[in-house]
């Protein structure tokens, strides 16, 4: 059977797996048996995917990013080098909680800087935008950009990755990029694109 992706011979691939077309996986890292990863997917160094994870298309995994059980990432996700999934919440080395993993979702087109923390069982929307270094506690809404820790919405991003200029009132708002002219509106906490008819 030919083989349509591409791993380093440093890196381990556990079967069954599944693994898409033009997908490459980089030095020292390790795909474990019942993961699926989608194509064009890129793999960075010392990566790990844990059993039954599932990962889109066109996914970016930088370096040291352990994704664990429990989460999956959507087409277009980019997981910045050495941030971190969680997938119990209370932990103890000497009491096994594998029937306890919390699911954790990441969206279409979602970006999660370096060194952030997902704590697991939250959602991260769709375009989201998750900055260095913040710590996620809870559901993160379409195109929010987040910053801190704990993580607050400090603004909103455009599916290109600009940051939206749009009040701090909580009314509703119009707005449209400045980098690639999309529309977008605002109602309360909620964003979404305005699409033509």
């Amino acid at each position: 059977m030919t083989r349509n992706y591409f791993v380093h011979e440093s890196s381990y691939i556990d079967e069954p797996c599944e693994i898409g077309d033009g997908t490459k996986i980089w030095h020292f890292s390790h795909v474990m048996a019942g993961s699926k990863l989608g194509r064009r997917c890129n793999i960075g160094q010392n990566v790990v995917i844990s059993p039954d994870v599932i990962i889109g298309d066109n996914v970016k995994i930088q370096n040291n990013v352990s994704v664990y059980t429990g989460v999956e990432l959507e087409d277009d996700v980019f997981c910045g080098p050495s941030m971190v999934f969680t997938n119990v919440v209370n932990p103890r080395s000497e009491i096994v909680r594998r029937d306890e993993y919390k699911r954790t979702l990441v969206k279409k087109g979602a970006s999660i800087g370096a060194n952030a923390t997902i704590v697991c069982g939250n959602t991260i929307g769709r375009y989201a935008f998750i900055g260095a270094g913040a710590v996620v506690t809870r559901d993160v809404p379409d195109f929010a950009l987040v910053l801190g820790n704990p993580g607050r919405i400090a603004g909103w991003m455009c599916r290109c990755g600009v940051r939206l200029e749009m009040s701090s009132d909580p009314g509703e708002e119009k707005t449209t990029c400045s980098a690639c002219g999309a529309d977008y509106h605002r109602r309360d906490r909620l964003v979404s694109e305005i699409r033509d008819a």
